[in-house]
C-alpha cells in the first residue's frame, strides 16, 4: 500500500511545478521557462489569471432585481407551475399555503397541514440532513470546489485545445488556442452553475440543465441565448452532477433531492428515469471512459455502479460516509474513489461479462485500501511541513498512468496545507500505485479544481484552477506503455425498462 511516507519531500517555498521528467516532479522559479525541446507543447495554452475585482458580485435575481419592478402578481396556477419546477411537490404545497387569493381557505389549510406532514416526515430521515437545505447551499456541499472561489466549474473540449471556464459571475467563458475571440455565455436560467461538461458544452445550473450548441466558426463573443438547450425535469433539482456518455449519444444528470437519474436524449429532449430507493438522491456521476459502467454516488453511506447495456447496478454501503469523488481507468476495469471523513484511497476491480452473463456489472466483492493519505510530517531544509487528511478531490489521466489527487490539511491543524499528490499508475497486468511528488502553486495558492487534459500527446497534461483565480497547465513527459484504449464506439443501451440492484458489501481493512 502506497502512503505519504513515501513521497519525496514537498517542493521549497517560493518554488513552483514546472513540469514532469523521468517520473519526477520539476521545481523552480515562477519566472523560468520549460526547456526548449518541451516549449512547443504548451506554446498555444493560455495561463490565466482572472482578478475577482474584474467580476461582478454572484448574482440573485430574486433579492436584486426584483424591487427595481413595478409589482405584478401572476395567477395562482403559473406560480404553482413555476414552484413544480424549481421545487417539487414541496414547492407546490408552499405556494398554495401563502396564496393571498381569496376562496380557497380549504386548500390553503390543507396544503399547509401537508406541508408540515412533509416536513415532519424529512425530520425523519437523520442521515439526509442535506434535505433541509436551500438549493446554493446543497449545490455548494456536494461541489469540489470552493463555492467562494473565482473559478466554478473547468471543462476541456474532448478533441481540440478548447476549455469552458464557469466564474463566480455565472458567466461561462471560452477559450481557443486557435483563436483571439473568447466567447462569453450567460443565459438568464444560468445561475449557480455547478460543474460543466463537453459533447457538446452543457452546465448544470440551479433548476436546469443548459446544451449550449455553439458555431466553432463564429467570431462573436456574446452568443444569443437560443443557442442554449433547455433540459428540466420536475422535481430534479438542483442539479450537482452530470456525465455525457463517451459515445456523445446519451446525458446523465443528478440531483440531491432525486432518488432517480435522469438518461437524456438530447437531440429529442426525452429523459428516461433510473430509479431506485434508499440513498437520499444522488450527489456525483462518473462515467467510465469505455463507456460500460457508470458510478453514482449519494448522500448517505452507499454507492452504487451501473452497467450501461442493461442497466443493472450493484450496490456498495461504506462505512463511515458517503463517497467523495471517484474516478475509472481507460479500460474501465478500475474504479478508485474516496469517502468522506476518511484519509484512503479505495480500489474496485471489475470483470467484463458477454454471453448468457452480460448484464452484470461484475463487481468485485470487496475494496481493497491501496493508498493511506494519513498526516505526515517532512523535516526539510525550512523547517517542519504536515501534509495529510481527507481527498477533496481526484482524477486519472487518460492513459491510465498518473493520478492525481486534491488533499485537504486539517484547518485547526497549525502548519497543515492542501496540496497536489501525483501518483504513477498502472493497470495492467497488475495494479501498481507509486509516489511521483507533490505539486505546488505560488506562495498562498491553494488548489480549487484539477482535470486531465483529454488528448496530450506527449504524456498527460495537468489543469489547475487556484484559489487566486490562476489556471495553469502542468504537463508531465513520459511515454506512454501500451494500455487498453476505451472505444468510443461503445455505445450505452438507451433506458427503456427498470432496472435491478443487487448488493455488495464493502470491507475496510483499517
Amino acid at each position: 500500500m502506497c502512503s505519504l511516507a513515501l513521497f519525496p519531500p514537498p517542493p521549497p517555498p517560493g518554488d513552483i511545478t514546472l513540469y514532469e521528467f523521468n517520473n519526477a516532479l520539476v521545481c523552480g522559479r515562477l519566472y523560468e521557462q520549460l526547456p526548449l525541446a518541451f516549449q512547443s507543447q504548451l506554446a498555444d495554452l493560455p495561463v490565466l489569471s482572472l482578478p475577482k475585482e474584474t467580476l461582478k458580485a454572484h448574482s440573485r435575481l430574486e433579492h436584486s432585481t426584483r424591487p427595481a419592478f413595478i409589482h405584478h402578481r401572476e395567477s395562482l396556477w403559473k406560480r404553482c407551475l413555476s414552484a413544480w419546477t424549481g421545487h417539487g411537490l414541496c414547492g407546490v404545497l408552499k405556494e398554495i399555503a401563502g396564496a393571498e387569493e381569496e376562496g380557497l381557505q380549504w386548500v390553503k389549510t390543507g396544503s399547509s397541514y401537508t406541508l408540515a406532514v412533509c416536513h415532519w416526515l424529512s425530520s425523519l430521515h437523520g442521515s439526509f440532513p442535506h434535505l433541509s437545505l436551500t438549493s446554493e447551499d446543497m449545490i455548494a456541499a456536494f461541489q469540489a470546489v470552493d463555492w467562494a472561489g473565482y473559478v466554478r466549474a473547468f471543462a476541456w473540449h474532448p478533441h481540440t485545445s478548447k476549455f469552458a471556464v464557469a466564474l463566480l459571475d455565472d458567466s461561462i467563458r471560452v477559450y481557443n488556442s486557435n483563436s483571439a475571440t473568447i466567447p462569453s455565455l450567460k443565459h438568464r436560467l444560468q445561475r449557480n452553475v455547478a460543474a460543466m461538461a463537453w459533447k457538446p458544452l452543457c452546465a448544470y445550473c440551479q433548476s436546469c440543465v443548459l446544451v449550449w450548441h455553439l458555431d466553432p466558426t463564429s467570431l462573436s463573443t456574446r452568443p444569443s441565448s437560443g443557442c442554449a438547450q433547455v433540459l428540466s425535469y420536475p422535481g430534479h433539482s438542483p442539479v450537482t452532477s452530470l456525465a455525457w456518455a463517451p459515445s456523445g449519444e446519451l446525458l446523465l444528470s443528478a440531483s440531491p433531492v432525486d432518488t432517480a437519474m435522469l438518461v437524456w436524449d438530447v437531440s429529442t429532449e426525452n429523459c428516461v428515469q433510473l430509479q431506485w430507493f434508499g440513498g437520499g438522491g444522488v450527489t456525483y456521476l462518473a462515467w467510465s471512459p469505455d463507456g460500460s459502467k457508470v458510478l453514482a454516488a449519494t448522500p448517505s453511506a452507499v454507492f452504487r455502479v451501473w452497467e450501461a447495456q442493461m442497466w443493472t447496478c450493484e450496490r456498495w454501503p461504506t462505512i463511515k460516509g458517503r463517497c467523495q469523488t471517484g474516478c475509472w481507468s481507460p479500460d474501465g476495469s478500475r474504479l478508485l474513489f474516496t469517502v468522506l471523513g476518511e484519509s484512503v484511497i479505495y480500489s474496485l476491480s471489475f470483470s467484463e461479462y458477454r454471453g448468457e452473463m452480460q448484464g452484470q456489472v461484475g463487481g468485485s466483492k470487496t475494496a481493497s485500501i491501496v493508498a493511506d493519505l494519513s498526516e505526515t510530517t517532512f523535516e526539510t531544509l525550512y523547517g517542519e511541513e504536515r501534509i495529510g487528511g481527507e481527498v477533496h478531490s481526484m482524477v486519472w489521466d487518460p492513459t491510465g498512468e498518473r493520478l492525481a489527487v486534491i488533499i485537504r490539511g486539517h484547518a485547526d491543524a497549525p502548519g497543515s496545507q492542501t496540496v497536489i499528490a501525483v501518483f504513477r499508475t498502472r493497470n495492467s497486468p497488475v495494479f501498481e500505485l507509486l509516489p511521483c511528488g507533490f505539486l505546488r502553486g505560488e506562495r498562498g495558492a491553494q488548489p480549487q479544481l484539477i482535470t486531465f487534459h483529454p488528448c496530450f500527446k506527449k504524456g498527460a497534461l495537468l489543469t489547475v484552477c487556484w484559489s487566486t483565480g490562476k489556471i495553469s497547465h502542468v504537463p508531465f513527459f513520459f511515454v506512454s506503455a501500451h494500455v487498453p484504449c476505451a472505444s468510443p464506439s461503445r455505445s450505452p443501451v438507451t433506458v427503456t425498462a427498470s432496472a435491478s440492484v443487487r448488493e455488495q458489501p464493502l470491507f475496510s481493512e483499517l
